[in-house]
């Protein structure tokens, strides 16, 4: 198996991961997963494709991250490698599908409007 590479991403971040066949090693931007992300909850979302198709220890992961704030990169890394398990097996992807990993979701920030105190909060009215 050849280099497979695929993009996540979610709010403002965006993963690039490159996978291949190894010993299970996830490095992100240069650093052990387990060190990127310290909290268990963010690496468990990280590796949660791979756990689910059982096959943490089949693929070398080197994914290249940016843009957000953790919870935005560890989501974009994980839709990232759901996409790289479906290109090396389309099979996968029912399951993927059901637990809603191949779901790119495309919530952002809403934009402040002019002349209010947030996107969607006003400033108090005053009737006198």
């Amino acid at each position: 198996m050849e280099l497979i590479q695929t993009v996540g991403r979610r709010k403002t971040s965006v993963a690039r991961a490159n996978v291949r066949k190894g010993t299970g090693k996830i490095v992100i931007n240069n650093k052990e997963s387990k060190a990127y992300f310290p909290t268990i909850v963010l690496h468990a979302r990280v590796v949660q494709p791979l756990v689910k198709l059982d096959c943490l220890t089949k693929y070398d992961i080197s994914i290249n991250v940016h843009g957000g704030g953790i919870t935005g990169q560890s989501e974009a890394i994980r839709l990232a490698i759901a996409r790289a398990m479906v290109k090396i097996d389309p099979e996968t992807k029912k399951s993927l599908r059901a637990d809603g990993l191949m779901t790119r979701d495309a919530r952002k920030v809403e934009r402040k409007k002019p002349g209010q105190k947030k996107a969607r909060k006003r400033f108090q009215f005053t009737k006198r």
